[in-house]
């Protein structure tokens, strides 16, 4: 029985593959196809409304390059040439690659050949003609971007007209600590942060929740505000804000206590960022 591909159906196995797996973007309104490096299912961070089933702490595992160019090569070819949109049910209006974006089962800037990854993904991507027309997207925590393999890598992803999702949720201690379950400070995130838009087009995507039926805490509210006055005084070039909220079930210990913030909540949130000059999406 082929499994029908929604909005809803994230999961990284889908089609039998290690590194390689399609998702209908619900944000793009098309085919997402993602590349996970974690496949141990690491991470250096736990954010409370994640999905990845039996998330432990740690780093991607060694990169079997050989594999990830196979696959690669495999799954463009089944889309651009085979069956794949018929085999699962894609709706006609989505059969289209929208992106290919690095994100998984964990952080995938923990990958050890980060650069060399990125780089075999874009060369491929180019030589089959999906770039320049589709997007390169890593989508990150920001906490690695320091190291010298993270930052060769998003020179490279420059390199393809690529651009970083960085994950910003919380500009206060205490939110980053439970949300995130980080300890890096919200100043080492920040200077990660300008870093990645000197070296690369950077978006900030945000997740705000309803934890403890809190609703959208005052203070999160104030410190994300001033995060954003700082990137101006600065002049960080960032320009979009990314904010959505809930959409799946969390496979964390707090799922329980966590529910999609109010629509409402969070379109006058992003009413307030547009009005500091920034572009803003909802989802």
């Amino acid at each position: 029985m082929t499994t029908q591909l929604t909005t809803t159906n994230h999961a990284t196995d889908v089609v039998g593959l290690t590194y390689v797996y399609p998702v209908i973007s619900r944000r793009l309104g098309g085919l997402s196809i993602g590349v996970n490096f974690n496949i141990n299912n690491a991470c250096n961070w736990r954010c409370i409304y994640c999905q990845v089933p039996d998330l432990k702490l740690g780093a991607a595992p060694k990169l079997d390059a050989e594999l990830l160019e196979v696959e690669l090569r495999f799954f463009l070819n089944d889309v651009l040439q085979g069956d794949f949109y018929e085999r699962f049910s894609v709706d006609k209006e989505k059969r289209v690659i929208k992106d290919i974006a690095i994100a998984g089962n964990g952080e995938p800037t923990s990958l050890k050949e980060f650069a060399v990854a990125i780089e075999l993904i874009g060369r491929i991507a180019t030589e089959m003609g999906v770039f320049p027309k589709s997007q390169f997207v890593l989508i990150t925590n920001g906490s690695l971007v320091h190291q010298a393999k993270v930052e060769e890598g998003l020179k490279v992803l420059n390199s393809y007209g690529g651009e970083v999702w960085f994950k910003f949720d919380s500009a206060n201690y205490e939110g980053r600590s439970s949300i995130n379950n980080t300890a890096q400070s919200y100043q080492a995130s920040f200077q990660n942060l300008k870093l990645a838009s000197q070296l690369c087009k950077t978006k900030i995507q945000t997740c705000l929740v309803n934890y403890n039926q809190q609703g959208f805490l005052q203070q999160e509210h104030d410190a994300y505000l001033g995060f954003l006055r700082q990137l101006q005084a600065e002049f960080v070039n960032v320009q979009d804000i990314m904010l959505y909220t809930l959409a799946r079930p969390s496979l964390q210990p707090e799922a329980g206590h966590l529910v999609a913030l109010d629509l409402e909540v969070l379109n006058a949130f992003a009413h307030e960022i547009k009005e500091m000059g920034f572009n803003v999406s909802v989802n």
